[in-house]
């Protein structure tokens, strides 16, 4: 566990009945749950994700999760070991749908145009939507027992997601950008702050207006881009 979580947030409770299922790890693929329990166990994984976004990682106590669910300690229990099996599930999600968003720059033309870019800045913004809660508190997700590993994981997989963005940016660019990395990682940086501040946030600046500016900043990146379009 991070040195901010306490051991009652990762270990289980002693109000766990032994009559109670066995905890469900988070690489299970949910084999073998009935309707009711795979519903309980998204709004588990829901309503940790929004914890995580207001309060962070370390901030959020299963207690704040189980009243937000309306369980039992013994009912989260149930389905996950401790907070780290719901990051994994969230981490494992937002990995595959950022392949997903990135994948959709095959999509896009030849010089791309304005507004395919807008329509994808929107998709971008739609995923954070769904998983801005683990980007901003993916920090904290490192225990101190297997940390090296797990930071491991979590580099790769972040560095993966950078470097296809990057190539698909610099494919597009007349004079290429000579680190693919690099590149994806400053305009995946731009997007996840310019997210936050609209969204989480609320700061006075619309959707639009923040989507279209960005649209435009990746036009640029990418060499070129025509003012008059909107």
């Amino acid at each position: 566990m991070t040195t901010s979580e306490t051991a009652e947030d990762a270990a289980p409770h002693p109000d766990v009945d032994a009559t109670d299922p066995p905890a469900v790890e988070s690489d299970d693929e949910d084999g073998g749950l009935g309707l009711r329990a795979l519903r309980t166990r998204q709004t588990i994984i829901d309503a940790a994700r929004q914890l995580f976004l207001e309060r962070g990682y370390a901030g959020t106590r299963i207690n704040n999760i189980t009243d937000a669910c309306g369980i039992s300690r013994a009912g989260f229990y149930t389905y996950f070991k401790d907070k780290r099996a719901i990051a994994n599930v969230l981490g494992e999600s937002a990995y595959a749908d950022i392949l997903g968003v990135l994948g959709e720059w095959d999509r896009i033309s030849r010089p791309a145009q304005l507004d395919e870019i807008v329509d994808w800045v929107h998709q971008y913004f739609r995923y954070m939507d769904r998983h801005g809660a683990f980007v901003f508190s993916a920090s904290q997700f490192v225990p101190k027992d297997g940390e090296d590993d797990y930071r491991q994981q979590a580099r790769r997989m972040q560095m993966r997601a950078a470097f296809l963005f990057g190539v698909a940016l610099r494919s597009r660019q007349p004079s290429p950008t000579p680190a693919p990395e690099a590149l994806g990682l400053m305009v995946i940086a731009m997007l996840d702050r310019s997210w936050f501040f609209v969204r989480a946030q609320a700061l006075p600046v619309s959707d639009d207006d923040m989507i279209l500016t960005i649209a435009h900043s990746i036009m640029d990146i990418l060499g070129g881009r025509d003012h008059d379009q909107s």
